[in-house]
C-alpha cells in the first residue's frame, strides 16, 4: 500500500506495527520466564496482538459518532445457537440492546498447513451459529446486524507458493489448484461474502520487515472492509444521538 492510497492507510499502517510488535514483546517475555512454546505458539499464547486492529474499529466506530461505551471488546459475549454461548473479538452494542456491529479478527504466522483448515472450520462454525441465533431470536430483529471477518496473514515465501491437493477419487475446484496459502485466504474469504456467510471480510498480509502490508486482492481488501463498516454505521446513526 502506498503512503497515501486510501485514508485508512495510516491507521492500518500502525495496526500491522503493533502486531508485530506484540508478538515479539510476548516472545521475549516468555523466554525471560523459562517458557518456550513449539514455533510460534509462544508469540501468540499470551493474547492482544490484534488490539491495534480493534483499537482501529473502535477509533472508526467513535469517529462515525458512535459513543464510546456502545463499543465493547472486552465484555463480548453473545448466546450461540449450537453453543450456549460466543466471544466475539469486537461488538457495537446500544443501551437499547441494538446490535448494530459483530467483528472477529484473526491472524496466521507460520505453520500455514496445520491451521489453514481450522481458520476455515471456525469461521464457517461461527458464521452458522451467529446466524442461526439471529433467526431464532436470541438477538434483535429490529434489523440485520453486520457480522465481519478480519484475517492477517504473514506473507513468506511457505504462505506465497503454490501447494498440491490430494485428488484420489474427484477433482478440487479449479481456483484451488496450485494455489498458495495466501490466495486460499482470499478464496476463503470472498466465498464468505458471496455466500452470505458474513457480510464483509478483509485478508491482509504482511511482512515482519519493515513492517510491510498489503492487500491479497481488491475483494477482500481492508479498503473495501472498513468502508462498509463505516456505511453500517452510517445507516444507524440515528441510534446513536
Amino acid at each position: 500500500m502506498g503512503k497515501d492510497e486510501n485514508p485508512y492507510s495510516r491507521a492500518v499502517r500502525k495496526a500491522v506495527k503493533a502486531f508485530w510488535g506484540t508478538r515479539d514483546a510476548q516472545a521475549r517475555l516468555q523466554e525471560e520466564r523459562g517458557i518456550t512454546d513449539q514455533g510460534t505458539r509462544s508469540a501468540v499464547t499470551g493474547g492482544r496482538q490484534m488490539d491495534g486492529f480493534i483499537e482501529l474499529l473502535r477509533n472508526l466506530a467513535v469517529e462515525n459518532g458512535v459513543p464510546a461505551d456502545y463499543v465493547h471488546t472486552r465484555s463480548t459475549t453473545l448466546p450461540g445457537y449450537y453453543r450456549p454461548t460466543k466471544d466475539w473479538d469486537f461488538l457495537i452494542i446500544t443501551p437499547s440492546k441494538e446490535l448494530i456491529a459483530t467483528i472477529e479478527v484473526k491472524s496466521q504466522v507460520g505453520s500455514f498447513g496445520n491451521n489453514f483448515n481450522n481458520r476455515t472450520e471456525e469461521a464457517l462454525g461461527n458464521s452458522e451459529d451467529f446466524w442461526t441465533a439471529f433467526r431464532e431470536g436470541a438477538l434483535q430483529k429490529h434489523f440485520r446486524p453486520w457480522l465481519g471477518y478480519i484475517m492477517i496473514v504473514e506473507k513468506s515465501e511457505v504462505s506465497t507458493r503454490p501447494v498440491d491437493v490430494s485428488e484420489p477419487h474427484y477433482k478440487v475446484f479449479s481456483e484451488f489448484s496450485k494455489s498458495s496459502y495466501l490466495n486460499r485466504y482470499d478464496i476463503l474469504c470472498w466465498k464468505l461474502i458471496a455466500e452470505r456467510k458474513y457480510d464483509s471480510t478483509a485478508v491482509l498480509w504482511t511482512e515482519k520487515k519493515g513492517p510491510t502490508f498489503g492487500d491479497v486482492s481488491k475483494r477482500t481488501s481492508m479498503f473495501r472492509f472498513l468502508n462498509l463498516y463505516t456505511q453500517q454505521l452510517k445507516a444507524h446513526e440515528d441510534l446513536f444521538k
